[in-house]
């Protein structure tokens, strides 16, 4: 009788998904389902962890946002926000709106807050809204913010900031990344490694795992297809337009390799959720499910396991 070796459990990485992954971008869309569906989904599927997405998606009632998770036996990883840290006008609101998504977040048990810069280009139309650059000024702003937003965070939710490197934002290439680390407060500021959005950007995400492995507290992993990344550079397509393309492939197809980004993340002396997401908006409803099982499964058999906790 041939027997079949279980796969090894990459001990300080926990396996988890995110509405992304169910094609939703908004807190309301007539596009994207329900979201009792996506968390009956996230259980068919094979996850104990989600992300919670954007704000007003899923219930910000602390207390039926526990129900609806604690009946499917879920736990939540962390939150989700957006903010324009080089936008001083816009600091009062930003603090605000973090706030409101930090106290969720803790409420729910989770202890991380990824905070995605604005895109410059439009989500749904991929018109310009602003300038693509920041200047120095606007960069030590960035930092400055970021640190202190990340400073209430801990402080006050014990939850931590981990700043989310995006298509068409000013946090995209691997320079910009690299700039954004040094610009803020390892204390308090740190990087939530999306793989994709880093291929995206042209940068290496295997080569920041390794020199700033001390910087990374959380992870959001997908790929890239090269050949729309081709057309995005040739065409000056926007992320929405590179989206629609499908851009986002299921593991083990693109950039970078699936497996590479695990193995170095498991030479990291911490614990990290890896939180799989890959980006269909829009998508029909019926697309998400089959490929964020073969997903699943895929990750599994390279190690990174489901059950587990990350403080």
């Amino acid at each position: 009788m041939t027997t079949t070796s279980p796969p090894h459990i990459l001990g300080n990485l926990c396996l988890g998904s995110a509405p992304d992954s169910w094609g939703v971008w908004f807190a309301d869309d007539e596009g994207q389902i329900p979201y009792t569906r996506f968390l009956d989904e996230l259980v068919v599927a094979g996850y104990t962890w989600f992300e919670l997405g954007p704000y007003g998606y899923l219930p910000t009632d602390p207390r039926r946002l526990a129900e609806e998770v604690d009946a499917r036996g879920l736990r939540v990883s962390g939150g989700t926000t957006f903010g324009a840290l080089h936008r001083p006008r816009e600091w009062d609101d930003t603090v605000a709106a973090t706030r409101r998504v930090a106290e969720l977040t803790a409420a729910a048990g989770a202890h991380h807050l990824v905070f995605i810069p604005p895109m410059y280009r439009d989500e749904k139309t991929g018109a310009y809204t602003e300038s693509p650059e920041l200047t120095s000024e606007q960069w030590a702003g960035f930092g400055r913010r970021a640190s202190e937003l990340g400073k209430i965070l801990v402080e006050e939710y014990g939850v931590r900031l981990v700043l989310h490197p995006h298509a068409d934002s000013h946090i995209q290439s691997q320079s910009e990344i690299e700039r954004y680390l040094n610009e803020s407060d390892a204390r308090y500021a740190n990087l939530c490694l999306d793989t994709g959005h880093v291929a995206y950007g042209g940068g290496d995400a295997v080569d920041l795992i390794r020199r700033y492995g001390e910087r990374i507290g959380y992870v959001h992993i997908k790929q890239m297809d090269p050949t729309v990344l081709d057309a995005v550079a040739a065409e000056n397509l926007s992320f929405g337009e590179a989206v629609s393309r499908g851009v986002c492939v299921e593991p083990p197809a693109g950039v970078p390799d699936p497996v590479a980004v695990v193995e170095a993340l498991s030479d990291l002396d911490a614990d990290l959720f890896v939180i799989v997401e890959q980006d269909l908006y829009p998508c029909a409803p019926e697309v998400p499910l089959p490929i964020a099982k073969r997903t699943r499964e895929f990750l599994n058999a390279r190690g990174v396991d489901v059950p587990g906790s990350v403080a």
